[in-house]
């Protein structure tokens, strides 16, 4: 294949710890950016997940399968991200931004991704202004104090957050 023929490849890392509207909006409007969109579900150490690496694969693979997205795959990986994209042939990195504190630290990450390889370009999206709030730190946060947590979710999703809540406890008085 011809440098000028070769498949724009994509990747779009995160805990998805859960997924959420937000990630689901930057993933389609992600697929149309790149021949290939893949999803790369990681471990972060500084963060404690409320559900394993497999569990999140799973749910991020159900979400992708209701999406009807033929050029998005979903892989797990625990490995520095620009590792990760070049042994998946990527060009391009996908990051979501939802406020202006997450451009400074995805400023900063791209900055040094870049000092790693700079042949793998950083792009930003702007998450949809009404999908701006949610993060999946609050879902968590508000379905452990018993919130409804619908309107941020797929309903497979708050199903599944549900039912974790309920194994692991709700939090707080009222």
């Amino acid at each position: 294949m011809s440098e000028q023929s070769a498949a724009r490849i994509g990747v779009y890392p995160g805990t998805f710890d859960p997924i959420t509207l937000g990630h689901s909006d930057i993933i389609r409007r992600g697929a149309k950016l790149v021949d290939r969109l893949i999803i790369g579900v990681t471990t972060n150490p500084s963060k404690n997940p409320m559900f394993t690496t497999d569990e999140r694969l799973a749910m991020v693979r159900r979400e992708i399968a209701d999406m009807r997205l033929g050029n998005v795959e979903v892989v797990g990986f625990n490995a520095l991200l620009m590792k990760f994209a070049r042994a998946q042939g990527a060009s391009v990195i996908l990051r979501g931004l939802r406020a202006v504190a997450d451009f400074e630290y995805e400023y900063q990450m791209a900055g040094m991704n870049q000092q790693i390889d700079d042949e793998i370009e950083t792009v930003f999206l702007m998450a949809d202004v009404s999908l701006q709030p949610i993060a999946s730190r609050l879902v968590k946060e508000i379905a452990l104090f018993g919130g409804n947590i619908a309107p941020f979710v797929s309903h497979a999703v708050c199903e599944d957050v549900e039912r974790r809540v309920g194994e692991i406890g709700r939090q707080g008085d009222y």
